[in-house]
């Protein structure tokens, strides 16, 4: 499965040797916390086993997602050999890819056709070359009350009547997400967006998060808490614990969030266990399921001493037995599809297996550019002014397609491809 990877890979760099065993080092930063760093503690060393050549260096990091990519920057801006191996968040792999500091993968490598498209979508730098391999995936999805609803809905309209329908004095939320002005607020509007049949970017780069059907997707988020009753204005400083406290606590009808949720909400001391599913979040006429991807990937510094082992390595951790393992002990759902057909893999989910894969099969990745954190920002501001009242939805995503584009724009973004097709696999 590897050859053809591992002899491109080769010419590009002689591997890391230690001097006292002559084994090949690689060097990977990981969890070190939890059942999380124990599990991946275990697999490397069963991998060093069946890899007698090889020496793994598990490097302890932060678990904080904020700190870890400050760590890597700075490693790689300083042009370091180590880590080898990279583990990513799903937005950050364009941004790494484009300063030069992550090895293309050849396609052979990867067997890419195992993988849900949108987890490999995230992964692709914009002339289509794959730059990670999906570890685990994450994504967004409603929660909903089966002792208060017949079904999950599935059209907007029907989230309404729903949410309406199943409030009471004692469930007086009839939908909880996340508003407040941060990331998950952007994670929140990119799945009504998507179902409204809207997106933020096209595929060329261009700015859309202005069109009519965004427009709607926000009226309709806005509508939720201003005029229709059915979502608390406190949504609008929620992040995903709050909104799991208030469905935990049997207030709320649905709720918006990601699989974490679900093995606390069944738990002995919530309100709603054995009384709520999972579903896709619904669509409006001519829009989809849109479920916000998130999720980790592994990925080999461009500098790496050991390309050889560390795609090994990763080739390893990302194998059905280890994605099932993980699955059962982290509660982490694999990235490969036929898992999901695997009794294996439906004894160690929380959920049931084909409803994450329903989910998992509408996930839409944000969009792929590496400069996504300052357009996130940019649009983080403008839906938290038009959800509490200070812009008009059409005003508040006018300004920020203007603005978003602006930074497109001065980062010289197709030209910024131009380079990476030049350079092709010749990064470092």
């Amino acid at each position: 499965m590897l050859s053809r990877a591992l002899a491109a890979i080769l010419l590009l760099a002689t591997c890391g040797v230690d001097p006292d065993d002559g084994r090949t080092v690689v060097t990977f930063p990981g969890s070190a916390l939890g059942e999380e760093g124990r599990l991946l503690q275990r697999q490397i060393v069963r991998f060093m086993e069946e890899n007698p050549d090889i020496r793994v260096d598990l490097q302890r990091t932060p678990d904080d997602a904020t700190q870890r990519h400050q760590l890597y920057v700075q490693r790689l801006n300083a042009r370091s050999h180590d880590p080898d191996i990279l583990q990513l968040d799903v937005i950050w792999t364009p941004e790494f890819a484009a300063a030069g500091w992550l090895l293309p993968l050849d396609e052979a490598a990867v067997d890419t056709d195992e993988f849900f498209p949108a987890t490999l979508e995230a992964n692709r730098w914009w002339d289509g070359q794959l730059f990670a391999v999906p570890w685990f995936v994450d994504v967004g999805m409603l929660y909903w009350r089966t002792d208060l609803l017949p079904a999950a809905p599935a059209t907007m309209d029907a989230l309404t009547r729903g949410a309406r329908a199943g409030m009471s004095d004692s469930v007086p939320r009839g939908i909880v997400w996340q508003g407040a002005r941060y990331e998950g607020l952007v994670t929140t509007f990119l799945e009504y967006l998507g179902g409204f049949g809207g997106e933020i970017m096209t595929s060329d780069g261009r700015v859309v998060v202005d069109s009519p059907q965004a427009i709607r997707a926000l009226t309709f988020m806005h509508a939720q808490i201003h005029n229709l009753g059915i979502a608390p204005e406190a949504v609008l400083t929620w992040h995903e614990e709050e909104a799991r406290f208030a469905f935990q606590n049997g207030t709320a009808v649905m709720m918006r969030n990601w699989p974490y949720a679900y093995a606390l909400l069944a738990s002995d001391d919530s309100r709603v266990a054995g009384r709520f599913s999972v579903a896709p979040m619904p669509a409006a006429p001519g829009g989809h399921p849109t479920a916000a991807l998130g999720g980790n990937q592994l990925a080999i510094n461009a500098r790496s001493d050991a390309p050889e082992a560390a795609l090994r390595l990763i080739a390893f951790l990302t194998a059905t037995d280890q994605m099932l393992e993980r699955a059962e002990l982290a509660g982490q759902f694999p990235t490969r599809h036929a898992l999901y057909d695997d009794p294996r893999l439906a004894a160690s989910l929380p959920m049931p297996a084909d409803q994450a894969r329903a989910i998992i099969e509408a996930a839409t990745p944000r969009p792929v550019i590496p400069i996504w954190t300052e357009l996130s920002e940019i649009l983080q501001i403008e839906l938290h002014r038009a959800l509490v009242g200070q812009a008009s939805p059409e005003v508040a995503l006018g300004r920020a397609a203007r603005a978003m584009t602006e930074v497109v724009d001065e980062a010289g973004i197709p030209e910024l491809q131009e380079r990476m097709r030049r350079r092709g696999v010749a990064l470092r």
